[in-house]
């Protein structure tokens, strides 16, 4: 079986790294928009890549509008912004929402019209800057856009090979304030999407050894999440680590675990890390009893058997949320819709009993 791996993205890793390769803005014009949290005004990034296009004679005007988990709407008015600015590029500055808002705002600033999920995606795309501010999507090096859609009651992603950012600065400086619950579900996102990257269909000797890594990274930080106890070089370890677990599902796709996810937060308001948290532990167990071989790999790399990670998971994330069966059914039948990327199947009935251990009353 073929497979490929394409990671076209620039990672200058370091701390101090925005300012000390300000010459590397000049390379994407002279107008930039930056889109943003209310976070990065406090946590020195904005500062810092605000400084770097001042070094370089560069203007810049800065959209922080984004909410937690951006729409449709959000983005639409993001590229109405940067067009309006004359961007020539777009500097994203933030956790997973701002990173994945920057990229359909770089879409849209250039193609207004475009239906954004039922029309494909070409090359012309305003260039991206990446700078994350939390450590868990690795958005900063994945092509994918994760938006929410009111009309259909969940979040859905756009990606193309132009979605990719040009370049990423990872500073571990900017993660050290975070708040113990979004380091928490930041870290159990990427834990998820390493995990999950092993499983996909299109996992590769390269993705899965970066998958390998990542897990090694994350893990050996285990009782600093537990205990909220964290060193620079903790920061440092959860950032890479979610930045290469970035890269592999920038090659392979995620699971089903997201796609239940999605309804977690979508309908309830669980943060999307945590949403996967809570399914990824009975979503391995069964994948364990479907395809052995495959999963052994997995738990291998977790460092750890199915019920030793499901009580690490549980120590994490605390006491979890519950909801009625014909919820869960509900939300079985619109993961069973787009499943396809696993290489082990579920039925959707498999899928319910799953959400069913994970959050069910």
């Amino acid at each position: 079986m073929e497979t490929q791996f394409y990671m076209p993205v620039r990672v200058i890793e370091g701390q101090g790294c925005v300012r000390a390769h300000a010459g590397l803005f000049a390379d994407f014009g002279r107008r930039a928009l930056i889109v943003t949290g209310k976070s990065s005004r406090g946590n020195g990034s904005l500062a810092d890549a605000e400084d770097a296009l001042r070094a370089n004679g560069q203007s810049f005007a800065v959209f922080d509008d984004i909410p937690q988990n951006p729409t449709v709407e959000c983005v639409r008015k993001g590229g109405e912004a940067a067009r309006k600015f004359g961007a020539e590029f777009v500097v994203a500055i933030g956790g997973g929402s701002p990173m994945d808002a920057a990229k359909a705002i770089a879409l849209l600033a250039r193609q207004p019209g475009h239906a954004l999920f039922s029309e494909e995606i070409g090359p012309d795309v305003l260039p991206m800057v990446h700078i994350p501010t939390t450590a868990g999507t690795g958005s900063e090096v994945t092509p994918y856009s994760i938006l929410t859609r009111d009309d259909i009651e969940t979040k859905q992603s756009i990606s193309a090979p132009s979605l990719f950012p040009k370049l990423a600065f990872l500073d571990s400086r900017y993660t050290l304030h975070l708040p113990q619950e979004i380091t928490v579900n930041t870290a159990v996102d990427a834990i998820s999407h390493a995990a999950e990257g092993m499983l996909s269909v299109k996992a590769g000797e390269a993705s899965d050894a970066l998958a390998v890594r990542a897990l090694s990274l994350l893990l050996s930080e285990y009782e600093n999440l537990l205990s909220g106890m964290y060193s620079e070089e903790s920061r440092r370890n959860l950032l890479c680590g979610a930045a290469l677990a970035g890269m592999v599902i920038a090659n392979t796709g995620t699971s089903p675990v997201h796609s239940m996810g999605y309804s977690l937060t979508y309908h309830c308001g669980i943060p999307h890390g945590r949403a996967n948290g809570l399914l990824l532990p009975a979503f391995l167990k069964r994948c364990l009893q479907k395809d052995e071989r495959r999963t052994r790999r997995v738990f291998d790399a977790l460092g750890m058997d199915a019920d030793a990670f499901a009580r690490k998971m549980e120590a994490l994330l605390g006491e979890r949320e519950r909801f009625p069966q014909e919820t869960l059914r509900a939300w079985a039948e619109k993961t069973a819709k787009n499943k396809k990327n696993c290489a082990i199947l579920f039925t959707e009935q498999e899928l319910f009993e799953i959400l069913s251990a994970s959050v069910g009353k």
